[in-house]
């Protein structure tokens, strides 16, 4: 059976009131970026993004609760969880522009977004696997959504994960929709959480709106982990906006009669409002939070735009790692990559 891990008061938390000010910070820091990145795709700065705002809480309150050298193993959607791991913006919007990824070139242990649907699950399990022969004391945090347990990779990856007692935490953020696919339409499982009982792990399930009770569970998970014992996270949120720019909700989603309040309660006005009740920020606090994000946002955005008289990705890195000699079906694919890029 899954354990359900919900909200306290401060003081009965583990966590004191400048670890709570700080993963608040971090959520204003994402909503602003959030923010920002739909209005730029908007007028054509980029091509395509992918809205997170309602889940801020979800990915910070996870990314907090790693330690320094525990690997991070992000989605197209983990933006905050980047952000509050210490990628720098300039990073995640340059991604989005076509550029490699990283270009700050930081040491953080935290891999590349992946964009297919749970591919990164399994690669997270050879990691965790790899972490353990090598005798490494870490642990590794992996991100997907709900829609990702439908694809054959979650469950080959967990199923390694538990066999092998792989230092892994399968963080699932249950925003209530794959793409235009309800819940209800997804898993006719009591809950995602539940699904640990197949791979012979443990299932947390989280109020993911609260970011001190995913910290908690998180926390709980990866010291489980460390230990051998593997254990998936199902944290429950919302995405308030579409699934991709690209996407028009109200085509398909009506309100959800079927969620709590708590869910899809907007999680900055409900941490807010509850470190005021603790006494543990002043009035100012966002309205200063939000000055500083928007400051770092348009930095990160004049640092994309002034890096882009650099040479672009080369089209063969496309194929050059994949295998150690490329099949004739490959060779065509980069030959016709080549020449459309000569153009």
């Amino acid at each position: 059976m899954h354990r359900v891990i919900g909200e306290r008061s401060l003081s009965e938390t583990r966590y004191d009131e400048a670890t709570a000010r700080a993963m608040l910070t971090d959520m204003v820091r994402a909503r602003t970026l959030d923010d920002r990145a739909v209005s730029l795709q908007r007028r054509g700065w980029m091509s395509g993004y992918p809205p997170f705002r309602g889940q801020e809480a979800s990915q910070v309150g996870a990314a907090h609760a790693l330690r320094e050298d525990d690997w991070l193993v992000p989605t197209y959607r983990s933006n905050a969880a980047q952000l509050a791991r210490g990628v720098p913006m300039s990073d995640v919007l340059r991604f989005r522009r076509g550029y490699p990824e990283f270009h700050s070139d930081h040491d953080l242990p935290v891999m590349p977004q992946t964009v297919p649907i749970a591919s990164q699950i399994p690669h997270a399990a050879g990691l965790g696997m790899a972490a353990d022969y090598d005798g490494a004391d870490c642990a590794v945090l992996c991100c997907f959504g709900d829609g990702a347990t439908s694809e054959g990779d979650f469950h080959e990856g967990l199923n390694f994960a538990g066999v092998f007692d792989a230092p892994v935490v399968f963080f699932c953020e249950n925003n209530g929709w794959a793409i235009s696919t309800p819940e209800s339409r997804q898993t006719a499982s009591e809950s995602i959480a539940v699904k640990a009982d197949a791979y012979g792990m443990e299932g947390l399930q989280v109020d993911g709106n609260d970011p001190l009770a995913v910290r908690d569970a998180v926390e709980q998970g990866l010291e489980s982990a460390r230990g051998g014992d593997p254990v998936l996270v199902e944290s429950l949120t919302y995405r308030q906006g579409p699934h991709t720019t690209s996407d028009d909700p109200s085509v398909y989603r009506d309100e959800r009669p079927d969620l709590p309040a708590w869910r899809t309660r907007d999680p900055i006005d409900r941490l807010v409002e509850y470190l005021r009740e603790e006494g543990a920020i002043r009035d100012d606090f966002l309205g200063n939070a939000r000055d500083e994000a928007s400051e770092e946002v348009s930095a990160a955005v004049r640092a994309v735009e002034e890096s882009e008289d650099e040479a672009g990705p080369d089209p063969d890195d496309l194929f050059d790692h994949v295998y150690a000699d490329l099949p004739p079906r490959l060779r065509e694919q980069r030959e016709y990559v080549r020449a459309r890029s000569r153009r």
